[in-house]
């Protein structure tokens, strides 16, 4: 069913499929974990030019805790406000970093990084986590797939 062989078409049209292919993953599931590791490893697959993909889930009033990926191992704990991660999660709004030698703050877990882009999982007004996708390029990230890991997201939260 998941086929890297499928994504032939536009980088929009790639995005809509691995989107439905999302909704399909989901359908019929509440574990939340088990929803966060398929969404992980769908992008995984789907996302060219990565090396770390995964979610960082709220704990407690003001930390990120390491959840569900698909990469070498990370960072387990990020406060509120410190990092990419923790940055987006303050704000409640999506970061996408050209270069993250250049974010103030930035926390390396993986040094062969080199943008990132996080997307606040958010769920009837309140922070649930994010998504949080490193790539070994600078400026991997558009645009484009900012809206559409945005919408990715947006059908994500509704099975959490």
């Amino acid at each position: 069913m998941f086929n890297v062989e499928m994504y032939k078409g536009t980088r929009e049209e790639n995005y809509n499929l691995v989107i439905k292919q999302l909704k399909s993953l989901l359908e019929g599931e509440d574990n939340v974990i088990a929803n966060l590791s398929n969404a992980s490893s769908l992008l995984n697959q789907f996302l060219d030019r990565i090396n770390w993909v995964g979610f960082y889930l709220v704990d407690g009033e003001n930390e990120l805790v390491l959840g569900p990926f698909q990469g070498l191992p990370a960072c387990v704990r990020i406060p509120f406000g410190k990092g990419v991660c923790g940055t987006s999660a303050a704000k409640l709004e999506t970061i996408r970093v050209e270069d993250v030698h250049a974010f103030p703050g930035h926390i390396a877990c993986d040094a062969a990084s080199q943008s990132e882009i996080v997307v606040p999982l958010i769920k009837d007004g309140k922070l649930l986590g994010v998504l949080d996708i490193d790539s070994p390029e600078t400026n991997r990230f558009d645009e484009l797939d900012q809206e559409k890991l945005e919408e990715f997201v947006a059908v994500l939260v509704n099975y959490l």
